[in-house]
């Protein structure tokens, strides 16, 4: 089985598997200006999160195509997120356009606590998002806000996955915490929730989500990698844990806001194919393609 050594070893590994390549559920793109107030906050990640917060992909916005391309990505839903009132509809506007003209990039939506949420989101979807993103750490909102009522009813009854970065790590928000997230669920069971980052660091508090809300998924954003396991460890017992969760696991890398090479996170997904038996290749096929192919509504692998 092995893993890729390197960034130039990705896309040839992948294939090694007998994958076409791979369905990136978490990567950042945004407008331009957007994308440089982000980069200038991790440029200050050691007043801001304790650690120094190097941007390994901090290239212009078609390099950043070329090198998923180069990865092997075939299709990434390229996430962007508020932090205040007023931005999420144009946004939403600008990840729809940017997806018109990116082959490889899914349409997608955000969403932020406001009277109109309901109507943008609503024409979104009919636009054909196919992904949504809600961050409550850096939008610093609550998720159970009445506001935000309608739009998780129209996920769930959309079936559009909503990648959610409701955990704790790297830095507690007002409004974090797996606990607060599952009113959410218990509100809307049918959402299709995919838990940013694993729910980092509460591990096994969002593997408990899973189990009790059957369309709740765990993606793989900066899980295991040195850089977090320095501050969010995983339980000793990961890979059990998530042989046990069936083919709700998603690849997600928050590519280019990394400070590791790309392939350090695919090889902790490999080391964790290899640590059970129960999981190995088929585990590897459903992570890295078939289940993020799934949730954004891609054909099925041949």
């Amino acid at each position: 089985m092995g893993a890729p050594g390197s960034d130039a070893d990705v896309a040839p590994w992948v294939r090694s598997l007998g994958l076409p390549g791979l369905v990136d559920l978490h990567v950042h793109f945004m407008p331009e200006p957007v994308m440089r107030k982000v980069w200038a906050y991790f440029d200050n990640a050691a007043t801001n999160y304790g650690a120094d917060w190097p941007i390994r992909y901090r290239d212009s916005e078609s390099q950043r195509i070329a090198t998923l391309r180069e990865l092997g990505v075939l299709r990434f839903a390229p996430l962007a997120y508020p932090h205040k009132p007023g931005m999420a509809r144009w946004l939403t506007e600008w990840a729809l356009e940017f997806a018109s003209t990116t082959p490889e990039a899914v349409p997608t939506a955000t969403i932020y606590p406001e009277a109109e949420v309901a109507t943008y989101l609503q024409d979104a979807l009919a636009a054909g998002a196919r992904c949504v993103k809600a961050h409550i750490q850096v939008g610093g909102y609550d998720p159970r806000d009445e506001l935000l009522q309608p739009a998780w009813g129209l996920l769930a009854e959309a079936g559009v996955p909503v990648v959610v970065h409701c955990g704790h790590g790297p830095i507690p928000g007002r409004y974090t915490g797996l606990d607060v997230f599952d009113e959410v669920l218990a509100r809307h069971p049918r959402l299709v929730a995919v838990l940013a980052h694993a729910g980092m660091p509460d591990y096994l508090a969002a593997l408990r989500l899973a189990e009790r809300y059957e369309h709740v998924h765990l993606d793989t954003t900066m899980v295991g990698v040195d850089f977090s396991e320095a501050f969010g460890p995983l339980p000793a017992d990961w890979a059990g844990r998530l042989a046990e969760l069936g083919d709700r696991v998603v690849l997600g890398t928050d590519f280019p806001n990394i400070p590791y090479d790309y392939a350090e996170q695919i090889r902790a997904i490999a080391a964790w194919a290899r640590a059970d038996e129960r999981l190995g290749v088929p585990f590897l096929h459903a992570v890295l393609h078939d289940t993020p192919a799934r949730l954004l509504g891609l054909p099925a692998r041949q």
